[in-house]
């Protein structure tokens, strides 16, 4: 049992004073506003909810920064890719486990605490599939254990290079599945985080770049009800070879002709027309952004604020994980937004109202949906996922109520953060994980040992 007292916290109902929080077993069983602290209480000023990451590539971690010198042609996504393509056909499953580890570690301290992992880095260097079909995914599940962060395992299938079933090439081969070695795959890791407490499963067709319509049809059914995650019309190109292929774009095409509904989380959606914008935001769907990913990759600005004003749903993700923080993301879309409409406070949802607490609360809500968590926030029921921010940060100094939120997100960042409970447990003290040092020591072994 942990008993937790805030000064001051945002619950679902709003600000509220005076909040003890009792948790049990990782979860707030009594909550009491307006009452002073008790004798055994651990005390902090103010609270607000943990963040998911509704979208990441856990092993990218390892080569942020490593594609920032242009190449004798217009750098694009698609070299990028070939970067990423080079680094990940290194990677041992230790070398994975590790650079997860850090990860994790470092979205704990910046503010998220449950991730949704889009994994598709599964077989051995050869493209050959290890004795163990979900040994990467273990790695996976391993490094939350480690670091503490709640996890919905995403595995991913992955069969072509490009619309129409095109073969896949060499660099992409330790993705590479058939319809049942994903089975497989995806019971072996549902077993694998059997014991991980708060873990779930969904599944990730990659795209329709890499899955037919047929292969589609036959993997949504292994979901079992539970997230659906794609991605879709990331990049121009990506939507020209869809509509050369089949004569839709992207989002149009599978809400045509996908079971698209509350499930399922649209990653990106970039260039999604105002159309499919009203059509995805009616069915319910999750639009994944990663603001800051979209930016370093050169994707484009989704039309976040028609998607809103048309009662869509979103969440973030921190993607290649270039940057990790929840303000980074945060600020990243709503300033996208002022420079494609040439306004400022673009999503906070109308006049008198604070832009940080408009996107909180959208990200919220729309990441607990796309990982299927219920009771997001902090609430009696809920997982208790809290975080603690500094109020003697100059950004927050004579703040309260939205305004901390607008000082955090857009002026004081990751720094402002103190402590961080995921599950219950307390993984971060002070702005530092437990397990910061240790981590750093073996990220930095393994990358240098990548990089030589």
């Amino acid at each position: 049992m942990t008993n937790l007292h805030f000064a001051s916290a945002l619950l679902p109902s709003g600000w509220a004073d005076d909040v003890r929080v009792v948790v049990a077993d990782g979860i707030v069983v009594k909550l009491v506003v307006g009452v002073a602290p008790e004798a055994h209480d651990e005390r902090h000023h103010l609270a607000i909810p943990g963040i998911a990451s509704l979208h990441s590539h856990a092993f990218q971690r390892g080569m942020a920064g490593l594609a920032e010198t242009r190449g004798n042609m217009a750098d694009t996504f698609w070299t990028w890719r070939e970067t990423m393509y080079r680094f990940a056909l290194e990677m041992t499953p230790e070398d994975v486990e590790s650079v997860a580890t850090l990860l994790y570690v470092e979205m704990l301290e910046r503010g998220y605490t449950r991730v949704g992992e889009f994994h598709y880095l599964h077989h051995d260097r050869d493209g050959t599939p290890y004795a163990n079909v979900a040994e990467m995914a273990t790695r996976i599940a391993q490094a939350a254990e480690n670091a503490g962060i709640g996890l919905t395992l995403l595995p991913s299938f992955y069969a072509h290079s490009s619309f129409g079933g095109a073969a896949p090439h060499a660099g992409q081969r330790r993705f590479i599945c058939s319809i049942d070695q994903f089975a497989s795959l995806v019971d072996a890791s549902r077993n694998a985080i059997r014991t991980l407490g708060g873990a779930n499963i969904g599944i990730a067709p990659h795209s329709l770049r890499a899955v037919t319509p047929n292969e589609l049809a036959a993997i949504v059914p292994m979901a079992h009800g539970a997230p659906i995650h794609i991605h879709a019309a990331e990049q121009v190109r990506e939507v020209e070879d869809c509509v050369a292929w089949s004569g839709q774009r992207p989002v149009e095409w599978l809400l045509e002709h996908a079971p698209v509904d509350q499930r399922w989380c649209l990653i990106h959606a970039t260039h999604a027309t105002p159309t499919e914008v009203a059509s995805l935001a009616s069915r319910g769907a999750v639009a994944g952004l990663c603001p800051v990913t979209e930016a370093s990759l050169g994707d484009g600005i989704f039309p976040a604020r028609d998607f809103v004003d048309a009662g869509g749903r979103f969440g973030v993700g921190t993607d290649s994980n270039v940057l990790v923080g929840v303000t980074d993301e945060l600020r990243q879309l709503e300033y996208g937004q002022r420079l494609k409409h040439r306004e400022r406070n673009v999503l906070s949802g109308g006049s008198g109202s604070s832009t940080g607490r408009a996107l909180l609360d959208g990200v919220l809500a729309g990441g607990a949906q796309a990982l299927a968590q219920t009771g997001a926030g902090i609430q009696q029921g809920a997982r208790a996922d809290i975080v603690s921010l500094d109020i003697t940060h100059p950004s927050l100094a004579g703040r309260c109520g939205d305004a901390i939120l607008d000082g955090w997100i857009f002026a004081a960042g990751g720094t402002a953060i103190d402590c961080v409970w995921a599950g219950g447990h307390k993984l971060v003290a002070g702005g530092h994980h437990r397990l910061r040092e240790r981590a750093r020591a073996q990220f930095n072994a393994t990358v240098r040992r990548l990089l030589a």
